[in-house]
């Protein structure tokens, strides 16, 4: 059966039902409207009185501003209900948009209507009062509701798209790499394995020799998604699921990466000051009475985080630490969190550490061969302690010392026949390396702790 016109009806003349009204604006854009009445849809953040006065504040995702009841602009049943309202209940409020009297740049509304969408069910479980770590991990659904996890979110938003912004505009392609692989990028002990109809799959590593194989396509690629660590460790920098963005470039060596790496971190820097100094802010009030200075510091650093950085060698680094305190550092020791602390100590921004001994690394690195102990790897220390923020170097190109670095790490040799075949089918010299996305967020906003960098933290 045919449909006329009248039938399909007239979207050209009619309304859509899902418009919002006119005068609806964001919090964020409210610069925009001074003078104007308009509406503000959001959720009531938090609120006090002052006998004729009700001060609600409301937040909508954007922002969050004070939207101010005073008893002879609206009725006496709003004024009483106003004061009743619980927090967060979804609330409408309309009002003069007028700026702040003390504080410039700031605004707020002069309410003339306020409607409750939908009440709270029961009293909000998380009160401006203090609340320790476990409880609001409970909560962590509704812990992102803050103020200072809207800050982290808004500069974690800020840094991904700093690390897009900076691929696209250095010619990078992106190439997604899979979830679920056969084998181990990174040592088979942090593997998460699952059943794939009949045969084990793991959850991903790394997406790094897959982009291997797409740099001999591509030239210069990079993936950037979700990667998985089955470490039992409960530190301030671990997490079992964390992000990761891992460039690979084909016919780039070691000292190339170097500068990829610096160029590219600095990049991401500057970006977050240009673009959420507002939210870094909002984080510098967390206290630490033991360190009334540490903010002032922590932006100094963030800064002085401008290519290029300084670079020592793993040997340079074990001399650091056997002069300040760690006197039985030796080489071959891996550096932990205490080490890589004392080491980004002396050092005013981050601090590229390069050649570390080939055992402590992963059996894809190639040999310095000018002493083929040493791997051609660099890691990126973030200053103030926050560790290791990036890691890698470049690859094994030759066919025979790639197949006797799996088979020295007891690698099964038949789920790497696929990443042999790179180096069987036009072999080229490659380096790359990943950056953690977690641990970049918690150094930028200076927290204590990686758990607050993701939204839903495991």
């Amino acid at each position: 059966m045919s449909q006329t016109p009248s039938d399909l009806g007239t979207p050209s003349t009619s309304p859509s039902v899902t418009a919002a009204p006119a005068n609806v604006v964001s919090i964020a854009k409210l610069a925009d409207h001074v003078g104007e009445t308009v509406r503000v849809r959001g959720w009531l953040y938090n609120k006090r009185s002052s006998g004729k006065l009700h001060f609600l504040e409301v937040r909508d995702g954007s922002g969050i501003v004070q939207a101010v009841v005073f008893k002879g602009n609206v009725s006496p049943e709003l004024f009483t209900a106003a004061d009743h309202i619980q927090q967060e209940s979804s609330i409408e409020v309309e009002g003069l948009v007028k700026e702040h009297g003390k504080i410039k740049g700031t605004y707020e509304l002069d309410a003339k209507d306020v409607k409750v969408v939908a009440p709270t069910a029961r009293e909000y479980p998380i009160s401006p009062k203090e609340h320790g770590t476990d409880f609001l991990m409970d909560h962590r659904h509704l812990w992102l509701r803050s103020k200072r996890q809207h800050a982290i979110m808004r500069v974690r938003h800020a840094i991904i798209k700093a690390v897009r912004d900076f691929f696209d505009e250095n010619d990078f392609t992106l190439v997604d790499a899979p979830i679920f692989t056969p084998n181990a990028c990174e040592g088979t002990s942090t593997l998460f394995q699952t059943d794939y109809h009949g045969d084990p799959a793991y959850l991903t590593q790394s997406g790094q020799l897959y982009m291997e194989a797409a740099a001999a396509a591509f030239g210069k690629v990079y993936c950037f998604g979700p990667t998985f660590r089955a470490e039992k460790s409960k530190t301030r920098r671990h997490l079992a699921e964390f992000w990761m963005v891992e460039p690979e470039v084909a016919y780039m060596d070691l000292a190339g990466d170097m500068v990829l790496a610096e160029n590219f971190l600095s990049f991401i820097v500057a970006r977050v000051l240009e673009t959420r100094r507002k939210e870094l802010e909002v984080l510098a009030t967390e206290k630490r009475p033991d360190d009334p200075e540490w903010w002032t510091r922590h932006m100094k650093m963030l800064e002085n985080c401008k290519a290029p950085f300084p670079r020592i060698t793993y040997h340079e680094a074990i001399d650091i630490l056997q002069k300040n305190g760690h006197t039985d550092a030796k080489v071959g020791d891996d550096f932990g969190g205490d080490e890589e602390t004392t080491i980004s100590k002396q050092f005013d921004r981050p601090v590229i550490i390069h050649r570390y001994p080939i055992d402590l690394k992963a059996f894809y690195f190639a040999r310095d061969p000018a002493n083929p102990k040493l791997a051609l790897n660099m890691d990126v220390l973030a200053p103030e302690g926050y560790g290791e923020i990036i890691g890698g170097g470049e690859r094994e190109a030759d066919l025979a010392r790639l197949e006797s670095a799996i088979a020295e790490h007891k690698l099964p040799r038949e789920a790497f026949e696929w990443y042999l075949d790179i180096r069987r089918y036009g072999s080229f010299p490659h380096a790359g390396f990943g950056l953690g996305i977690e641990r970049t967020v918690s150094w930028i906003c200076g927290l204590s702790h990686v758990r607050e960098t993701i939204p839903f933290p495991r």
